[in-house]
């Protein structure tokens, strides 16, 4: 016979709430539901929502260093992962939908020595290593008005300007001009979105 499931209750749910909120700052009406996840091993401040914020998605800082900016009205989805070594800057009325990862950094060295002392450090040392050497990391930047389709992957170093459109399941590998809509692996440029 498995496990019995339990519904959360109202009071379980506050408690989560709680511990979420101890590891960020949420501006007015932000709201972090309980399916986002909130891993800050940073100081509190290093992960911030604005106002009128909603979020459903996942939220790590590095060990070594990282800082999630997330500006007023946005709204990122489930299943969605923002990692962030150095910075992760999301503007206003953004919206990031289900299932997007957006990463500053490689994650990994490229060296397989590299990835076994990481491995060893989280595993067997009690967590992110303070220093990741050869790992490169690169600001990410994701000006006002964007729409992030689902599935779609941001990675380091990149920017995608103001009310521009990455389509469903893109990998975004070089800067997005604002009001460009980008689409596929890499994505590149097929059209233009309203102001």
């Amino acid at each position: 016979m498995g496990p019995i499931y339990r519904a959360p209750t109202k009071l379980s749910l506050r408690i989560d709430a709680k511990r979420k909120e101890s590891r960020c700052v949420l501006e007015q009406g932000a709201v972090l539901y309980p399916a986002a996840r909130v891993s800050n091993n940073q100081p509190r401040e290093a992960i911030r929502f604005g106002a009128n914020t909603r979020v459903l998605a996942r939220f790590e800082t590095m060990g070594h260093g990282g800082r999630i900016i997330v500006g007023r009205d946005c709204f990122i989805g489930e299943d969605s992962y923002i990692w962030s070594a150095a910075s992760v800057t999301i503007g206003d009325r953004v919206l990031i939908s289900h299932g997007v990862n957006i990463h500053d950094h490689n994650s990994h060295s490229l060296s397989a020595a590299g990835r076994h002392a990481h491995f060893k450090a989280i595993f067997f040392e009690g967590g992110h290593p303070k220093v990741l050497e050869n790992v490169p990391s690169a600001p990410v930047v994701i000006e006002d008005d964007a729409w992030i389709g689902f599935g779609a992957t941001v990675l380091r170093g990149v920017t995608i300007g103001r009310g521009a459109v990455v389509g469903a399941q893109s990998v975004v590998t070089k800067d997005v001009a604002p009001f460009d809509i980008v689409v596929g692996n890499p994505a590149r440029v097929v059209g233009r979105s309203g102001e």
